[in-house]
This record gives C-alpha cells, structure tokens and sequence, in this order.
C-alpha cells in the first residue's frame, strides 16, 4: 500500500484546491472572491484527504488571498462564491477598499524592492508604524442606520486565544477579525473579507456592543 505524500508546499496545495474546486480557486488568470468563513467549509471537506493539513491549508489560504490577482478582484458590488461557485454575499465598500490599499502597499514594496536590487546597497529604511489604537474611540454615525454602536476595549493575556474575535484598525475603520495563529514576531488573523494580516498585540481590540 503507497504511501499518501503530504502537501506542504502552498503552489502545490493551491493546484489541489483548484482541481478539487474549480468553480471556486484558480492557479493563473482573474481570481473569484472568497466566501467569508471559507477555511472552515474547506476543513471540513478535506478532513478525510490525508494529502493537506489544516496547517498547510490556512496557510495557503493566507497566500491566496494576499496574491495581486486576488486582491484584484475584490471589488464593490461583486458577488464572493462558495466551494461550489455559487454566489454568497456582495463585498462591502470597507473590504473593497482594504483591499486595494493591501495591493497598492504590496506593488510598492515590490517596486522598491526592484529598484534597490538594481543600485549599491543602502541602509534600510524606517519602515512605516501603523498608529497604535486610541485609548478610546469616538462615536461616529454609522454608513449603516442599523449597525449598532460598538465598544472598543484592550485585549488582555487572556484573550490571546485563537478563534477569539478582535477588531483590527485599519485606517480610520476598524474592522472585524479572528485570532488564527500566535507567533513571537506577531499575532496572526483572518479579516471578515477572507485575507489574513499578521499585526502586532496593540493593534487589536476586542469589540462589544453598547447598551
């Protein structure tokens, strides 16, 4: 009896997924946006394939949904798809624009990355520091007259969990997200839009409603 060999690698996990989800993932061309919650339909699907690991899975997820072509297709208006290709919810205007700002951010990375390979070495650069969360979040009137008002509290020791859900800050709209991973250089979590950012501990907050 063979041996079943392990997927490690994220291209060639990304090829499996593509094969085994066609509707849904694509190894070249436009990208399909992401079902919200997609990891755990996945997991649960490929819980008996001895070839992928949930880590390797999340992983690749992660590599998916940070790729241009991806970020690319996260559009206003646009419908995401299930692992059956079938239409879920419309991406929100705030998710849209995350996205274009990730991308922006990545090609310019990319750019400065081209440019400085080309010249003589130079000191590193001050990378940019994201500002750290107010102490205390004014209230603002919501795009949405029915989104309730929220609370915005520091995380403690305790809450360092994965699965627990936080809020993240990104530019001037904090958005929803839950703890996936815990690592001494950062805390990883996956956005409500399907991406995953790694963040540092001040970064996050845990949301509540106000009563």
């Amino acid at each position: 009896m063979e041996t079943t060999q392990k997927i490690t690698d994220s291209k060639a996990a990304i090829a499996l997924l593509a094969e085994l989800f066609p509707q849904t993932f694509s190894t070249k061309g436009e990208a399909k946006p992401l079902k919200i919650g997609i990891f755990q339909e996945l997991a649960e699907r490929l819980k008996d394939d001895e070839r992928i690991s949930k880590t390797t899975l999340r992983s690749t997820l992660r590599h998916y949904t940070n790729a241009w072509r991806y970020l690319e297709c996260i559009k206003e208006g646009v419908f995401r798809v299930d692992l059956d290709g079938q239409a879920d919810v419309v991406i929100e205007a705030e998710h849209a624009e995350f996205a274009a700002k990730q991308l922006a951010e990545s090609k310019a990375k990319a750019a400065e990355k081209k440019k400085l390979t080309a010249k003589k070495p130079k000191p590193p650069q001050k990378q940019f520091k994201k500002p750290a969360f107010k102490s205390k979040v004014k209230d603002k009137q919501s795009a949405h007259s029915n989104t309730p008002k929220l609370e915005v509290k520091e995380l403690t020791a305790a809450d360092l969990v994965i699965g627990k859900a936080v809020s993240v800050k990104v530019g001037k709209v904090p958005m929803s997200a839950t703890i996936t991973e815990l690592a001494k250089d950062g805390i990883q979590v996956q956005l409500d839009s399907g991406m995953s950012v790694k963040v540092q501990q001040d970064q996050l907050r845990i949301t509540t409603k106000r009563k």
